[in-house]
């Protein structure tokens, strides 16, 4: 998944649990659907900061 769908998986659960009508249920599964984007975002971000890093040490 890129960053982009990441992000966007991350706002589509966030706008859900906005939502008067959701559930508990509901709820818990998009926040923990949410916590699985926002990981996924970190550990791309993390590698990204790697590679510039490594870039910067090379120049």
């Amino acid at each position: 998944m890129t960053f982009e769908e990441s992000v966007k998986k991350l706002e589509e659960m966030s706008e859900k649990i906005k939502n008067e009508d959701i559930t508990l249920e509901e709820a818990i599964k998009c926040y923990e659907e949410g916590i699985k984007s926002y990981e996924e975002c970190s550990r791309i971000l993390k590698n990204a900061r790697q590679k510039i890093e490594i870039y910067e040490e090379g120049v």
